[in-house]
């Protein structure tokens, strides 16, 4: 058994984004990613399904042309292929990432 804090040690790096593999299984895989304020905007455009939850801050991103702004407690899901940017992110965003490969 393994216990863990999503809060534990996730002040934001001095720019862009820390990703951090929580639990590789199978098909799955769960990351924390923390956001400075400072990001370059990044096209990502993935081959697996991605479930998305913003656990603390707010972050402005770009899916398949639309606009969609995130707030603390907000998810999205992102099925695979799926064009997104994350345009805007308040420093200290957290992040809980869920891949389905």
């Amino acid at each position: 058994m393994q216990i863990g804090n999503l809060f534990a040690d996730a002040q934001a790096p001095g720019e862009g984004e820390r990703f951090e593999a929580l639990l590789t299984h199978r098909n799955l895989v769960v990351e924390r990613i923390v956001s400075s304020a400072r990001i370059q905007p990044t096209l990502y455009t993935q081959p697996q399904d991605e479930w998305v939850a913003l656990l603390q801050g707010e972050a402005e991103l770009d899916v398949a042309g639309e606009t969609v702004v995130l707030r603390a407690g907000d998810y999205l899901f992102l099925p695979a292929g799926t064009p997104h940017t994350v345009r805007r992110v308040a420093e200290g965003s957290v992040w809980l990432a869920v891949h389905l490969h």
